[in-house]
């Protein structure tokens, strides 16, 4: 990432709205943000597959779920914050990856400039490429904050989007499964 650019590029937007850069509160403001966007968009260059590596044999081929995975994420059309949680249901074909390396893929794809729609269907591949599950199934529900403090001015509407892949797409049954699983 090249901080000097996005520090470059605060200033210019402070300028712009006509601020004072020497302003006690935003003499440093430029830095601040280039270090928040360094971790904000971290995602970019990390490829999902390093947490989808570290496999578990299993025999069962039973539904694994992990719901309410919160993840914070910017969106590319405005530049704002969305955010929201994630569920994510595979059914597994011989093989099993830890918990944590679920959450750890939904980052990787939050920490990038995004929209929701794609965000979804992005980690469903990952585990679909990478774990060669039977089936996955996404959903993520988030609040965008373009449509909250801009535009519409819309707060507490929520975004609900859903990705199916393998034995979920043609399986309304394990949909089913998947949303009682979810609202327990």
């Amino acid at each position: 990432m090249n901080q000097q650019k996005i520090q470059d590029g605060v200033r210019l937007i402070l300028e712009g709205i006509g601020e004072d850069l020497n302003r006690e509160g935003l003499r440093e403001t430029p830095e601040r943000i280039a270090r928040m966007y360094e971790e904000i968009c971290g995602g970019m260059t990390e490829d999902a597959g390093t947490h989808l590596q570290k496999t578990f044999s299993v025999s069962d081929s039973g539904m694994v779920m992990e719901k309410d995975i919160v993840f914070y994420s910017m969106c590319e059309h405005h530049m704002l914050p969305f955010y929201g949680k994630a569920h994510i249901a595979y059914i597994p074909d011989g093989k099993v990856v830890g918990l944590s390396k679920l959450a750890r893929t939904v980052e990787v794809f939050a920490k990038r400039l995004q929209i929701q729609e794609q965000m979804t269907a992005q980690i469903a591949d990952a585990i679909m490429e990478h774990l060669s599950p039977k089936g996955v199934m996404v959903v993520i529900e988030a609040e965008h904050m373009c449509m909250t403090m801009r535009g519409v001015k819309k707060p507490g509407s929520f975004t609900e989007t859903m990705a199916v892949r393998g034995e979920f797409k043609e399986n309304t049954e394990l949909q089913k499964q998947f949303f009682m699983m979810l609202h327990r």
